[in-house]
């Protein structure tokens, strides 16, 4: 396995990355961040597109680079997992730029699974629904929910996330998984939004 820390939106970072790479099997787009809570009218400029580089630009870069590397490779084909999140499907409150990002997840994921068909590329969707991380800690507090009430939500270990990508990425390449949504049990994503 091999791994490097850079900036994903870093289109030329990507690409250098991928430049020194032999074969690609497996990419886990994983990179995500969100914006502080506000409504439409108070989003800054500057959030939106920070959310929107990394969490889309920054999947679409690295699955551009993978995918690339996948068709020269012998034998060509592999796999390209992208967090969607369960805001891929419903919105919280306050978080149009999280969700926009994580709605245009879903095309990019059906795109490359579309052009990746011919060629035994797949792709899949996994939405995580309060995966007990930095991100989700605020859970635990309490977060606006679309009444405009206060709740606590469920989290759940993060280990379970990892797990299914492990078991998505030893299937073999005949299987396809377009879609997995994995979440705390009992938090709010039927009739949320």
């Amino acid at each position: 396995m091999t791994g490097a820390a850079l900036d994903v939106a870093d289109g030329a970072a990507v690409r250098e990355f991928f430049r020194g790479l032999e074969r690609v099997d497996l990419l886990v787009n994983n990179a995500g961040t969100g914006s502080p809570a506000a409504g439409v009218e108070d989003v800054r400029e500057e959030d939106w597109r920070r959310v929107v580089d990394t969490n889309l630009t920054g999947s679409f870069l690295c699955a551009q680079a993978a995918f690339e590397l996948m068709l020269r490779q012998d034998p060509k084909g592999g796999r390209i997992i992208n967090n969607g999140s369960i805001s891929a499907h419903v919105p919280r409150p306050q978080g149009i730029a999280y969700t926009a990002s994580k709605h245009a997840i879903t095309g990019l994921t059906k795109g490359l699974e579309l052009e990746g068909r011919a060629h035994g590329i797949t792709a899949c969707q996994i939405d995580i629904g309060n995966a007990a991380t930095a991100m989700t800690a605020r859970m635990e507090q309490g977060v606006l929910q679309p009444d405009g009430s206060i709740a606590v939500e469920p989290t759940f270990d993060p280990k379970i996330v990892a797990d299914f990508v492990v078991q998505i990425a030893q299937l073999p390449t005949t299987v396809a998984v377009p879609t997995l949504t994995v979440m705390a049990a009992g938090m709010p994503y039927v009739g949320r939004g």
